[in-house]
């Protein structure tokens, strides 16, 4: 049985900020918390679709574990936001059966450690319908919550689930950064017509970005299965998702002080990868890092690998490709052990330095 009180921690990201990134769009200089990006986009979507509802643990009268969906049960009442007991089988089950019938529910995990409990419910329930319907069941719905590395809660709540899911026929995998991502994301989650996993991050939960006004249009949505150049450079590729953004982006920004331009590859998207977009990267940069905060085997860095292996890709290569990952273990309760297993700025900079013979 999950232990919500212990993803009940104030958890604040000692992150640097990091700049707004690579757009031919005009920003305003309104910010927005990822958390409140999120919100939103369920506010809007829930008045948008009256199929649309959210259930979870302590979703709606505590107002969510992180705040992630704080009023929206005073706002839209106990038929469209859920409490839930603690039983995460039960509820995605609940929803997936509500989504087979029409209706479109958003499943909040309170961490995807506990989603381990529902898994039958989301990859042979969820996943499958459609396929094992002869397309004829559509199953529109969402499971969302935080996903990866936290803060001092040890190996079963701080773990990357994001190969697990990805691997899934069925599933679409998202993985915001930023407000713009997690605000366009989820929108197009909710209105896409299977199955859609919305990995969040809670140390990014709090982090304020610039979004334009494009990004707060109530149409605004992001293409699912779109990658984004981030940063445009010419000396090497970085392929990377979710907070490990934040790292790459300073990596860059290090290396840039010596001269070398990297180009930085925000993959939004997991399932289905958007491999045109890196392998043209690929081609204009000769070399490329992954990062990732999952484990290293079989991960989304592994994947990429083998997708430049069997590509044309492959032969622009001017050296062989790093992963820069977690590390090969459980996650560790100390926090002198916690920092060196996840990937960090310099070791992203000694990657690059690595691969250009730096």
């Amino acid at each position: 049985m999950s232990t919500p009180s212990i993803a009940f921690r104030n958890i604040k990201a000692s992150t640097q900020a990091v700049a707004r990134c690579f757009s031919t769009t005009p920003y305003s200089s309104q910010k927005m918390a990822v958390r409140d990006a999120l919100n939103s986009a369920m506010d809007e979507e829930l008045a948008r679709d009256d199929r649309v509802f959210i259930m979870g643990e302590e979703v709606a009268q505590y107002d969510g574990a992180y705040k992630v969906t704080r009023g929206l049960w005073k706002k839209y009442g106990d038929k469209r936001v859920k409490d839930t007991p603690i039983t995460e089988m039960g509820f995605a089950g609940i929803a997936t059966g509500a989504a087979m019938a029409g209706l479109r529910p958003i499943c909040e995990f309170m961490t995807f450690n506990f989603a381990m409990q529902a898994i039958d419910q989301v990859i042979n329930s969820a996943g499958k319908t459609l396929y094992m319907s002869a397309g004829m069941v559509n199953v529109p719905m969402v499971f969302r919550g935080p996903n990866g590395a936290a803060l001092g809660v040890a190996a079963q709540h701080s773990q990357c689930f994001a190969s697990w899911y990805s691997q899934v026929p069925g599933l679409k995998v998202v993985s915001p950064w930023d407000a713009e991502d997690a605000r366009g994301l989820l929108k197009a989650a909710i209105r896409d017509p299977d199955p859609v996993i919305c990995l969040e991050n809670e140390l990014v939960y709090g982090l304020s970005y610039d979004v334009s006004d494009a990004v707060m249009d109530k149409d605004f949505v992001i293409e699912i299965g779109k990658a984004k150049v981030h940063r445009k450079g010419k000396d090497l590729t970085i392929v990377t998702h979710s907070r490990p953004m934040i790292h790459s982006i300073e990596a860059a920004e290090e290396l840039a002080k010596h001269g070398i331009d990297v180009e930085i590859v925000n993959l939004r998207t997991l399932r289905p990868l958007d491999t045109p977009t890196i392998i043209e990267s690929v081609k204009k940069t000769n070399h490329l890092i992954t990062v990732e905060g999952g484990w290293p085997q079989c991960g989304i860095g592994s994947e990429i690998c083998a997708r430049i292996m069997e590509s044309e890709a492959f032969h622009y290569l001017d050296a062989p490709v790093i992963r820069v990952t977690g590390a090969d273990v459980p996650t560790p309760y100390a926090k002198t052990l916690e920092d060196v297993c996840f990937p960090q700025t310099s070791r992203i900079v000694e990657a690059v330095r690595k691969v250009l013979n730096r």
